[in-house]
């Protein structure tokens, strides 16, 4: 469970990125904005190279902290603190020990993509893409849908560089989301939770 934990990505995270650039290169973005974390960040970096944009970082993205779990196993976690994690799934106001809730990750998240809108006037159908990670992903998705916090653990797990799809209507100081698509992937993930 890293959460903030600074990690790079693993030889297979790698290709991943590679095949997922590739994908969403193809739908020609006009923005890429990343986590700051490595393993984000150099999933970013790949899109970039494909479509020659430079990809700009902001901390807001970062995954959910994971408070006294980063770092341990799924295992690890359910030895020390039974029944848990499943709680922890359930409820998106719970937070792990020392950690945020996903109502907090929301929270600081938000802000992100409303001054993505906030700086394009007129924004039409050109992607922006905004690189990050599952929980900070399900989280922020739930609540741009506005959906009440108790269905928030309906989105599952997302698999290594898949993505969401969200479009926006209406005007853009009454702007209503539509989900589009949830965990797409160049190629069949088998890393979902």
């Amino acid at each position: 469970m890293q959460g903030q934990l600074d990690t790079d990505l693993s030889e297979l995270g790698r290709l991943q990125a590679k095949s997922a650039a590739k994908s969403l290169a193809e739908r020609a973005p006009i923005e890429i904005v990343s986590s700051d974390l490595r393993r984000a960040l150099d999933t970013a970096t790949a899109l970039g190279e494909h479509t020659g944009l430079v990809v700009s970082t902001d901390t807001r993205l970062r995954e959910t902290h994971l408070g006294e779990w980063q770092g341990l196993t799924h295992t690890q976690v359910d030895e020390r603190d039974p029944g848990a994690r499943a709680a922890w799934r359930a409820d998106a106001s719970w937070s792990p020990p020392g950690g945020e809730s996903r109502i907090e990750v929301a929270r600081r998240a938000v802000p992100v993509v409303e001054e993505l809108v906030a700086a394009r006037p007129g924004w039409g159908e050109e992607p922006v893409v905004v690189v990050a990670h599952g929980g900070l992903i399900a989280a922020l998705t739930a609540a741009l849908l506005d959906l009440p916090v108790e269905r928030w653990p309906v989105l599952g797990g997302l698999g290594n560089t898949s993505w969401v799809q969200l479009s926006g209507h209406g005007s853009p100081d009454a702007l209503s989301w539509r989900l589009d698509v949830w965990n797409a992937s160049a190629s069949v993930a088998g890393d979902v939770l």
